[in-house]
């Protein structure tokens, strides 16, 4: 099997026709269908099936195909490495950011790394799990940053928390129940979920069933706190936002916390990273950078489990 063979497989998928692939790939297409003959001879299945429309992969193509894009990310990801330290090219590192750990940590994590490393290339992508994690384990991120799941992690990731931050519930500035200062004054409160279900937006984690009371009344869904920043100021509606993002937001935009007193769950933000493969060394530093970041806001940092390269 060779390396063209893999990049012809994922041609196909993103074309779906044998004559564009060819011309994409720059061969002939006898040549192209005959690479795939060979491909096909060694797995001793079927990976691509001719339609009326062209051809799509079958099932054992596209377990092939996400494997082989990691196994091409991963070789890019090494020149590149390898460029970097021979010839002091750019380098690049694609970072996924919770609305959490954007706010908190990523202007002093950035500034501290590009004060070290400003060669290096750094791509933010804004993300929220679980897309957070099929885009590391897809190769599409080197690192993110943000909450974990109520289920947790498969071991296929290394997960080291850096941070904890509190949460509030945020309301229009005159909102009837801004000045209420227990959870069981908010029974009949109208309630946005932002992000997915049992994440750091979700009131249901507030743990009002446990204090006796009914669940939150949830009658709007929204998938960013931008999104819930936007919409908060004209709606009778209360939301949970960090601290961190609240206390750079929230007046801007006429918003208020409440002074609940009661205890409320907080959000602890993990730096997560694959765990079958080695941060590239402009990756590594960036990660320790966020490290250090989170140890400046006073966070509870515990023993990192991502495997560690020295430059």
């Amino acid at each position: 099997m060779r390396l063209q063979q893999l990049q012809l497989l994922l041609v196909l998928a993103q074309t779906g026709s044998l004559r564009a692939s060819a011309e994409m790939l720059h061969v002939s297409q006898p040549a192209l269908t005959k690479s795939l003959r060979q491909l096909e001879d060694e797995f001793g299945t079927t990976l691509v099936l001719r339609t009326a429309k062209g051809v799509r992969l079958a099932p054992a193509g596209e377990m092939l195909a996400a494997r082989a894009a990691t196994v091409m990310r991963e070789l890019g990801r090494a020149r590149e490495e390898i460029a970097w330290h021979t010839e002091h090219a750019q380098a690049s590192v694609t970072v996924g950011l919770s609305p959490g750990g954007a706010i908190l940590l990523g202007p002093g994590a950035l500034a501290r790394f590009r004060a070290r490393w400003p060669q290096v290339r750094i791509r933010l992508v804004d993300t929220l799990y679980p897309r957070m994690f099929a885009q590391l384990r897809a190769g599409e991120l080197d690192l993110a940053i943000g909450p974990l799941p109520v289920e947790g992690a498969r071991r296929d990731l290394a997960i080291h928390p850096i941070f904890t931050s509190r949460n509030l519930i945020a309301a229009r500035r005159g909102h009837p129940l801004a000045d209420r200062t227990r959870l069981a004054d908010l029974v009949q409160a109208a309630w946005v979920l932002t992000g997915p279900a049992g994440g750091p937006g979700d009131p249901r984690r507030m743990d009002f069933e446990s204090r006796g009371l009914p669940a939150p009344d949830v009658r709007l869904e929204c998938e960013s706190f931008s999104t819930l920043l936007a919409i908060l100021p004209d709606l009778d509606i209360l939301g949970v936002v960090p601290e961190g993002f609240f206390q750079r937001h929230g007046p801007a935009m006429n918003l208020v916390a409440l002074p609940i007193a009661d205890d409320l769950p907080a959000t602890t933000i993990h730096l997560v990273a694959r765990a079958d493969a080695p941060l590239t060394v402009p990756a590594q530093r960036l990660y320790e950078a966020f490290e250090q970041e989170a140890r400046g806001l006073r966070a509870d940092v515990q023993p990192a489990r991502v495997r560690r390269r020295r430059a």
